[in-house]
């Protein structure tokens, strides 16, 4: 069966009420981006609660159901036979062809669910049912109705045109990307950033993400993964800019000059206050972390709780209470997992102290902090200035 067009199904927006537009436009202009990319020319409309991919020409029927498998809000992909409507026999004869192309002579069960959106249809809904059962039962004699669990469900939808199909691919459902703000990510090279990353943009935020890089004690290697953790992300967030930050300097300061059983969460008080600096610059509203409870010793209630101390924007962490597989889970599922563990450190697993305190008191954590008077403020400037930026798309 070559289809020529895409019923496309969302759920939450529907609810939007008064501003349900806002959402269905962010959705038309995210698939009409996604899919201009693609060979074909593809038209996206939106008709009273239905949104249409339809095709002009020839294109990849896979690449186009995989990048609609990657839009935020989609909950359902539906390839759609559509028919103007020259009249009930010429509907009848399109159901029957409809079955033959899609399903031949297969011996299989059936039921057909009938909508009459347009009124002015002089069919109702429950003889649209009745009748073209009948016709694919006199075309199909192995097949047989079964009203309860069907093989197939035949959804004949009644519009200004006719719409006829019998497949519901999933989407990833969410809300659309951009119409919730924007946030920066701290992108590790680890499993979990990279899946809080695509946590948060499922519910309709833009993301934006900082890596801290500390050569020569992470290699370039260890860059380039992390920027192709951030291309495999941009296949559902859209495009990310990435900023790589040296961090070497601030590291090494830090290590000289305070206890080695406070460093990890000092070093993560500084890539706070750093992430929080370019997140401001770029209007985000909020920083987003892979933190899971008990995790590690700087994810502790403790130690989270003096992180954020040195926050001023909201910290978003959507794994905090998922164990270490439900997060494997999902980096499997979005392609990022197999990157991920990759063997190249970053800069977190450098300095590491063999016995890190897992209970942080602040105002000792900010005594230890005021022995990096003389420079902190020297390198953490540099570090900004000099940082690298590179387009995940």
């Amino acid at each position: 069966m070559k289809y020529k067009a895409f019923l496309i199904k969302y759920a939450e927006i529907g609810v939007k009420g008064k501003n349900r537009y806002l959402f269905e436009d962010a959705l038309v202009k995210q698939i009409n981006h996604r899919l201009k990319r693609l060979d074909g020319k593809f038209f996206v409309t939106k008709e009273s609660g239905r949104i249409y991919a339809e095709a002009e020409g020839n294109f990849d029927y896979d690449e186009v159901i995989d990048t609609l498998q990657h839009v935020f809000g989609i909950v359902g992909i539906c390839p759609v036979v559509q028919i103007e409507d020259t009249g009930y026999e010429d509907l009848k004869a399109a159901v029957v062809r409809y079955i033959g192309d899609v399903y031949g002579d297969k011996s299989f069960t059936f039921k057909v669910v009938a909508r009459r959106a347009n009124k002015q249809y002089p069919v109702v809904s429950d003889q649209i049912n009745r009748d073209m059962g009948e016709v694919i039962l006199e075309a199909y004699p192995n097949s047989r109705v079964d009203v309860h669990s069907p093989d197939v469900l035949l959804r004949v939808e009644v519009r200004h045109r006719i719409n006829i199909f019998s497949e519901t691919i999933p989407g990833p459902g969410g809300m659309p990307i951009g119409t919730a703000g924007r946030a920066m990510l701290l992108l590790s090279g680890g499993i979990d950033s990279p899946v809080a990353g695509y946590m948060i943009a499922k519910r309709g935020v833009t993301i934006e993400a900082t890596y801290f890089h500390a050569p020569p004690y992470t290699s370039e290697r260890a860059k380039q993964k992390v920027i192709d953790l951030a291309k495999l992300m941009a296949k559902y967030t859209g495009p990310i800019k990435l900023n790589i930050v040296n961090f070497t300097d601030i590291q090494l300061y830090i290590y000289d000059q305070c206890p080695h059983d406070e460093l990890t969460i000092i070093m993560r008080r500084y890539m706070m206050r750093i992430a929080e600096r370019l997140a401001k610059e770029d209007e985000c509203l909020a920083l987003v972390t892979g933190e899971s409870i008990g995790q590690v010793a700087s994810q502790t209630m403790h130690s989270l709780a003096v992180t954020n101390e040195v926050c001023e924007l909201p910290v978003m962490r959507p794994l905090i209470a998922f164990d270490k597989q439900d997060i494997v889970d999902i980096s499997l599922k979005i392609d990022t997992y197999e990157t991920s563990v990759l063997p190249y450190e970053d800069c977190c697993t450098i300095f590491v102290a063999k016995h890190p305190v897992t209970k942080p008191v602040l105002k000792r954590i900010q005594n230890s902090e005021r022995k990096l008077e003389e420079k902190i403020d020297d390198l953490l400037e540099t570090a900004v200035s000099t940082r690298e930026i590179v387009r995940c798309s």
